[in-house]
């Protein structure tokens, strides 16, 4: 080759090398997503978010590593609501159908959504949306309603746990989107014995719990319970929960998952109570001693222990670690928009009670921009708002008197403002109110059919 081919050679590669410099680089893969969801655990029922007896090493490290909220809601304080909020982003009393029963009908779901993102998208354990749980319902691939486990030595949940790993492991290419649901701590709390012994040790000390936990403890003896033998076989099913939450953050990273995986924890509403009325039958358990913490109440209710749940959520590098979030009120409302941001899905549903906080997850601190509502799917039953610091609750059928409280320095709710603050129940009533017009008149359930 002469000098002048030569020189124009090398001019040419020195050019493209430039051009390949300067190229943007291509666009990070969607990260996966793994949610993991228990059934009826207290906001606080773990040794993070203050419990003094659990045991909860696996959830503790998770928010060591990510960021824990202490703001965050459920869209109903039953099983099926909560789910129904947060597969569609719309208050789960906007369905005319019982969801459970019916489906969510023509509404999209966030696994819809990022099926048709290429997610491979998978759901192990409880389902409760609906009456169709074959393969490709909800644009769920691969979908297992497992049960109790069969071994039972090992937790009740322990199964569907091992069948959301082996679908992760199948689906470590990714991007994959996983629902793991388990069972505990439903009632009844009924712990195998190679999980309560573990806490022989523990003695109830009534004084370590809050004012609003001693009703509980109440019944508990009401029924003849033993209170040590009872948060024992309580606090067995939590740390099954940990032991397979453990599970899977270790397969992460055995796989190489951990830095673009977002992995949730979270409960579905607040604890459930010793003594359940059900349909003029009562049903009792001594064993379930969930702990909301200071708040009130609990599942069924609207107060806050029904409504606040734990969260957590690490994403590496994206999600501040050893952050707590006091700050910032979020919701399973906002789950499918803030998803769908991070996702990169721009087509969203015209309607969305929910809005995009993936901004407050990347740590930024705002007021969310809609209020939150709670209603259950039953003509004239009580609804509730959140605004601000504000939390009003309206009585049944108008009959009663509304409940106003300041959750900035009453979060346990006993203290009712609405007579010493008339303009704000007035205003916020004014607002629910508004809410309710929009919902449907009458409910149905495929039992009234």
């Amino acid at each position: 080759m002469n000098n002048r081919l030569f020189l124009l050679a090398s001019a040419v590669l020195l050019a493209l090398t430039a051009i390949v410099a300067e190229a943007p680089s291509a666009d990070p893969p969607p990260p996966n997503i793994v949610f993991l969801f228990a059934d009826d655990l207290g906001y606080g029922d773990l040794g993070c978010y203050g419990h003094p007896y659990a045991r909860t090493p696996a959830i503790d490290q998770l928010a060591k590593e990510g960021t824990r909220f202490t703001q965050f809601y459920v869209t109903g304080v039953t099983c099926n609501p909560s789910r129904t909020g947060l597969m569609t982003g719309l208050f789960p009393a906007r369905f005319p159908k019982y969801a459970a029963d019916f489906g969510f009908g023509d509404r999209v779901t966030i696994t819809e959504l990022l099926k048709n993102r290429d997610y491979r998208t998978g759901h192990f354990g409880k389902w409760h949306i609906g009456p169709d749980d074959s393969d490709g319902t909800y644009g769920i691939d691969t979908v297992k309603t497992i049960g109790k486990s069969r071994d039972r030595s090992a937790g009740r949940d322990d199964d569907l746990y091992s069948a959301a790993i082996d679908f992760i492991k199948a689906n470590k290419e990714g991007p994959f989107y996983v629902n793991v649901w388990g069972h505990a701590t439903h009632f009844p709390v009924d712990t195998p014995d190679e999980l309560a012994d573990r806490f022989d040790d523990v003695t109830v000390n009534r004084e370590d719990f809050s004012p609003t936990m001693q009703h509980k403890f109440d019944e508990c003896l009401k029924i003849g319970g033993d209170l040590d033998q009872s948060m024992r076989q309580y606090l067995g099913d939590v740390y099954q929960i940990d032991l397979n939450v453990g599970r899977v953050l270790k397969v992460l990273d055995e796989l190489g998952l951990r830095d673009n995986t977002i992995v949730v924890f979270s409960s579905d509403h607040g604890p459930a109570p010793v003594i359940l009325g059900k349909k003029g039958a009562r049903k009792f358990s001594n064993n379930m001693l969930g702990y909301a913490e200071k708040f009130r109440g609990g599942k069924h209710d609207q107060y806050e222990g029904g409504t606040r749940v734990p969260f957590i959520i690490r994403w590496p590098d994206k999600v501040k670690a050893g952050r707590v979030d006091t700050i910032n009120v979020c919701s399973f409302v906002d789950w499918l928009p803030t998803l769908c941001s991070i996702a990169g899905i721009e087509e969203l549903p015209k309607q969305l009670d929910g809005e995009d906080v993936s901004d407050i997850w990347h740590g930024a601190d705002r007021q969310r921009t809609k209020p939150l509502f709670w209603k259950s799917s039953a003509s004239g039953s009580t609804p509730a708002m959140r605004v601000g610091d504000w939390k009003l609750h309206l009585p049944r059928k108008q009959r009663g008197d509304p409940e106003l409280y300041d959750l900035s320095i009453d979060p346990s709710e006993s203290n009712n403002l609405a007579a010493t603050h008339p303009e704000v129940a007035a205003r916020l009533g004014k607002s629910l109110r508004a809410w309710v017009a929009e919902l449907p008149e009458h409910y149905e359930k495929a039992n009234e059919q």
